[in-house]
């Protein structure tokens, strides 16, 4: 239950009222708006200019506030993270949920959450004093640091694959997998469906053995959905396809 709302005009000041007990920020409201019986104030962010899309070299740098279908209709969205927004959530609430709020409540089976895990993206977050830290989205998936997150940058030039299986069309699938590839020749594995957030199965300087790590990585993941010999059989197969459309 929303017993106060505030509407800050800066940065700072929205920082400093999310210090107070029971005070969360309020991005697109999706989550907020889910009834509850603990009472809660909420700090609006709309007026703080989070919500833009700039390209900085060979990344982009995607504004806390922006909606994921804002995201979608970028130029420069890929097409498979194209798909895995459409995955993780109708249309009606693309045009609210925001980026960082979609990846604060992401669980296993976000899809969103496993593609730009698989893309090593870095999360800029600000504390109370409006200190900038910066945050793999592995660890910030893993720890959850205190603080306001106010953009995510991901990688341009690098080429990327998703893989799914899934119930129905409209389910979110019950067996993902995102593959990054760097010129490099960096490799990044990830897999979603499953757990309390999506697995990096592999980041190595290679693409070899990329079966068994996807495998291995679903060994004991059986839930109401599926069961973990399921999952590792189709797993490996879901990551095989990755790299090879990457080729």
């Amino acid at each position: 239950m929303i017993t106060a709302y505030h509407r800050p005009q800066t940065l700072d000041e929205a920082l400093a009222l999310l210090t107070q007990p029971n005070t969360l920020p309020l991005g697109g409201g999706t989550l907020l708006s889910q009834p509850t019986t603990d009472p809660v104030s909420v700090v609006d962010l709309q007026r703080l200019g989070l919500d833009t899309l700039r390209m900085n070299g060979n990344e982009l740098t995607i504004g806390a506030t922006c909606t994921l279908q804002a995201l979608l209709e970028s130029e420069h969205c890929f097409d498979v993270l194209k798909t895995a927004i459409k995955l993780e959530a109708p249309i009606n609430i693309r045009n609210s949920a925001t980026v960082a709020g979609t990846l604060v409540a992401s669980d296993g089976r976000s899809t969103f959450a496993t593609m730009l895990l698989a893309l090593d993206s870095r999360l800029e977050i600000r504390d109370s004093m409006n200190k900038s830290q910066v945050s793999s989205l592995s660890e910030f998936l893993l720890t959850h640091p205190k603080g306001l997150i106010t953009s995510i940058t991901i990688p341009l030039h690098t080429k990327i694959a998703f893989e799914f299986v899934s119930r129905t069309p409209a389910d979110k699938p019950i067996i993902c997998a995102a593959l990054a590839q760097w010129n490099s020749g960096r490799t990044r594995l990830t897999l979603g469906g499953y757990g309390k957030s999506p697995m990096l199965a592999m980041d190595g300087t290679e693409a070899d053995g990329i079966e068994i790590a996807a495998s291995n990585a679903y060994h004991e993941a059986n839930d109401e959905w599926a069961s973990a010999e399921y999952r590792t059989d189709v797993a490996a197969t879901l990551a095989k396809r990755c790299l090879e459309s990457l080729k």
